[in-house]
């Protein structure tokens, strides 16, 4: 993965440590040569495909990953993720980066590296600010936990300096340090314009500036003249916003963009008929989808009826019909590849339905029972809820299907939204995730009931694990834990875990896409 002639990566217990020799250093210089300008014909163009618009450019208020996907061109971070099947990362902004101890990271920055519009070059005081504005209270950073732990950055040179941390954080590796949190900004700049920004940033310092942005349209990049590291393939990129993926597909044949994710029911399609000159490729994803069971609704606190419930879901039906069989059955909150995934779930994928009618009966239900489920009004989970209605039928439970607009729904579990939660009988769910299992754990922890705990779980063994593994350095420990804490969701009967979905993604032939492990594009890296 790493460019050995380049890179020395070590990891010993406790120690993490990669220098970058001089070599690599040499590409970085502050001198700055002229722009020659290119007719438009000459111009190297990528057009791709974003599902959102941008909404901020800046760190501390990002919302959604398209958001990372501009911020990763236009700045840089100490260390960002490798371009590959496997979750790892190198250095780029950093010289070289080194775990002292659980709580101190020490790190020095290459020199020359140019913030635009004159701000002059990184260093070390770019980094404290940019990471300590995080942990304001001023400022508000609605993902500060991104930070976990951090107390403060010690500057100890202008290029030189040591993140201390109050306690051991494992996430900063994989999620806060190589992704959006990791974001470096110039403090002069940011300060210019009061402390915070939307989607113009005041200064930008990667191998990309932004040229325009046309809100609810697209993002045009074009290269920084100012920087000196490797130079990027393309002059511009396109960043075309399109929602749907019928739509971004009809684009893709079209000729008018040369890279897109595609929808799950067009796969098969592509792989027996791609168009012409045209690749695919076919990714997991991080997404987790899973139905929750209410269990202080009034019907379903008997452990009995959970069980009978998550047994009486077929997931292998729900796959084949809302997935087209492009999927694969999840076997808990965490991914495959990550630290904590779980190779087999406690129960099948498969129902179970004389055991759920069993455990029916002995719960007093042996007519059966009237639930609702309430979902999305998507069509994917439309027809996923449609499966389970008649599956279900199979044991006597009658299900009623609630759709919902996004606003409706997402509201559902919260007290926020008064006493709604109470009618909440089953919901089915979709979440997001950074490639670090913390990310997922930490919406199902008691203090999260009544905001994203919508099942209302609560187990003090799984908060304990939960912040254990924040700061066991040991992998195998680590990913023990989460799976014991997968294991004590389904044990509770309130989660029946479908799917992690999958990212398929048509390309150009002329264009090698660089894409994290989850087809998540990297554009400064891009052939």
């Amino acid at each position: 993965m790493f460019n050995l002639s380049f890179l020395k990566n070590t990891f010993s217990a406790g120690r993490r440590k990669l220098i970058v020799s001089s070599a690599l250093i040499s590409v970085m210089s502050v001198t700055t040569l002229p722009l020659v300008e290119a007719s438009e014909s000459d111009l190297k163009v990528l057009h791709t495909r974003s599902y959102t618009d941008i909404q901020s450019l800046d760190p501390a208020f990002y919302t959604v990953v398209a958001e990372e996907n501009v911020m990763g061109a236009i700045y840089n971070k100490l260390i960002y993720y490798t371009a590959g099947d496997n979750w790892e990362w190198e250095l780029q902004a950093a010289k070289s980066i080194e775990q002292i101890d659980a709580t101190h990271i020490a790190f020095e920055l290459r020199p020359g590296i140019m913030f635009s519009d004159g701000f002059g070059e990184m260093t070390a005081e770019d980094v404290k600010f940019s990471y300590e504005r995080f942990i304001d209270p001023k400022l508000g950073s609605p993902v500060a936990s991104d930070w976990g732990t951090l107390d403060h950055v010690e500057v100890t040179g202008k290029y030189t300096g040591v993140i201390v941390l109050k306690e051991a954080f494992q996430p900063l590796w994989n999620i806060t340090l190589p992704y959006a949190a990791g974001n470096i900004l110039s403090k002069k700049a940011v300060e210019s314009v009061g402390g915070k920004f939307g989607a113009k940033p005041p200064a930008i310092s990667g191998p990309f500036r932004i040229k325009d942005w046309k809100p609810k349209q697209m993002v045009i990049l074009e290269r920084n003249p100012l920087w000196k590291g490797k130079e990027p393939a393309y002059d511009e990129i396109y960043i075309h916003q399109i929602d749907d993926e019928k739509t971004a597909e009809i684009a893709f044949e079209a000729g008018d963009i040369d890279f897109t994710r595609i929808s799950l029911s067009s796969l098969q399609n592509y792989r027996d008929m791609p168009p012409k000159n045209s690749k695919l490729s076919e990714n997991p994803s991080l997404f987790y989808v899973w139905v929750g069971i209410n269990q202080e609704n009034s019907k379903l606190e008997d452990p009995r009826v959970r069980k009978a419930i998550q047994l009486s879901i077929d997931v292998p039906s729900i796959l084949a019909a809302a997935y087209f069989d492009a999927a694969e059955a999840a076997t808990g909150i965490i991914a495959p590849g990550l630290t904590g995934h779980r190779e087999k779930s406690l129960y099948a994928p498969e129902a179970d339905y004389a055991q759920a009618k069993q455990l029916l009966n002995e719960a007093g239900y042996g007519s059966g029972i009237d639930l609702s489920l309430d979902i999305l009004n998507k069509s994917t989970f439309v027809t996923a809820a449609q499966i389970m209605q008649a599956t279900m039928a199979t044991v006597g439970i009658r299900l009623k299907i609630n759709l919902h607009e996004s606003g409706s729904f997402w509201a559902l579990g919260s007290e926020s939204s008064g006493d709604r939660w109470k009618g909440v009988e089953l919901v089915m769910n979709r979440f997001s995730m950074t490639p670090d299992p913390y990310y997922a754990s930490q919406w199902f922890v008691e203090k999260q009931v009544g905001i994203w705990n919508w099942e209302r779980f609560r187990d003090q063994k799984f908060d304990q694990l939960h912040q254990q593994a924040l700061s066991e350095s040991n992998e195998s420990n680590r990913s023990a834990m989460y799976q014991e804490m997968q294991d004590i969701m389904e044990e509770s009967g309130s989660y029946r875990f479908i799917t992690h979905e999958s990212t398929p993604i048509i390309y150009r032939d002329s264009v090698t896409p660089a894409l994290r492990p989850d087809g998540t594009p990297l554009y400064r890296e891009f052939q």
